[in-house]
């Protein structure tokens, strides 16, 4: 019962022990990756609107599995990133779009769009 008292205040707690692992994991790649990787993330905190703690985790977990596969095979970091790293980023995440900020605000919009429809069709005598 503490637990979940706990983590209502402060956030999961398995999620804050998976965020430790990452910045570790991150700190034992090969300076250029974690260079890459921290700038990645610089950007994704401040553009990423991410909301959900859970997939900002998700998200995070995957980063760092992608940068240790290319250090493990050698794969440089442009061709992880390509010539475009802003794009590689707003492509990567794209697959978290979930848990973004702006992913409530849209359905937000497309349910206020949709009452107003509704009541200007029952003003209007359309009905359903």
């Amino acid at each position: 019962m503490t637990r979940n008292w706990i983590e209502v205040v402060t956030g999961s707690l398995d999620d804050k022990k998976k965020y430790r692992e990452y910045k570790a994991r991150k700190a034992a790649l090969p300076a250029p990756y974690e260079q890459t990787v921290d700038a990645i993330e610089r950007y994704l905190n401040y553009a990423g609107a991410i909301t959900k703690g859970d997939v900002l985790v998700a998200m995070y977990e995957d980063l760092i599995v992608l940068f240790e596969q290319a250090a493990a095979d050698g794969t440089p970091v442009s061709g992880v990133v390509g010539d475009d790293p802003v794009e590689f980023v707003e492509d990567f995440l794209r697959g978290y779009e979930d848990g973004r900020w702006v992913a409530k605000e849209r359905a937000r919009l497309t349910e206020s769009v949709a009452a107003a429809v509704r009541a200007q069709s029952q003003e209007h005598g359309d009905g359903d």
